[in-house]
């Protein structure tokens, strides 16, 4: 697990600068009203960390638990379009930072202990976090239009 929390400190180190260079106003471009903007889009990776951490933290101690989040609602709750982006870049830094933490406090054994998020089937912590790592670079990819990160 130190492994992969190296790999998202360094993700946070690499993109955070990144993200600070993009005009605000490529932020809130919608291509239409029932797609998300890049601000939006980021807001969802805030989301994504809240809800993964949560998975890290409670899958330690509880057998298999069930976190789930309905992205949309997520998303149009936090009225992230109108969120200042300064701060939104800040909160998914720290999100991001304090998810590493977590990461590289966890053992292997205590790794492998499994979270049901409401998909087929259930997954483990060290498979969360890796997948995590893919979901993150998939749309922070889309967000500073780089080459495009496949995500399942």
């Amino acid at each position: 697990m130190k492994e992969t929390a190296s790999q998202l400190r360094n993700i946070v180190i690499e993109y955070t600068s990144l993200l600070q260079q993009a005009d605000e106003k490529s932020y809130l471009f919608k291509v239409s009203a029932n797609k998300w903007s890049k601000k939006e889009i980021l807001g969802h990776l805030v989301d994504s960390a809240q809800n993964n951490i949560s998975r890290f933290i409670v899958a330690q101690y509880e057998d298999v638990p069930k976190i789930v989040y309905n992205q949309d609602s997520w998303v149009a709750i936090s009225d992230y379009q109108n969120y200042p982006i300064g701060d939104l870049i800040t909160l998914w830094r720290l999100l991001n930072n304090h998810a590493a933490i977590i990461l590289s406090n966890t053992n292997l054994e205590i790794s492998q202990r499994k979270c049901d998020t409401n998909g087929a089937e259930m997954h483990s912590i060290e498979w969360l976090a890796n997948d995590y790592i893919k979901h993150l670079l998939h749309h922070l990819h889309q967000i500073l239009e780089l080459e495009p990160v496949p995500y399942r």
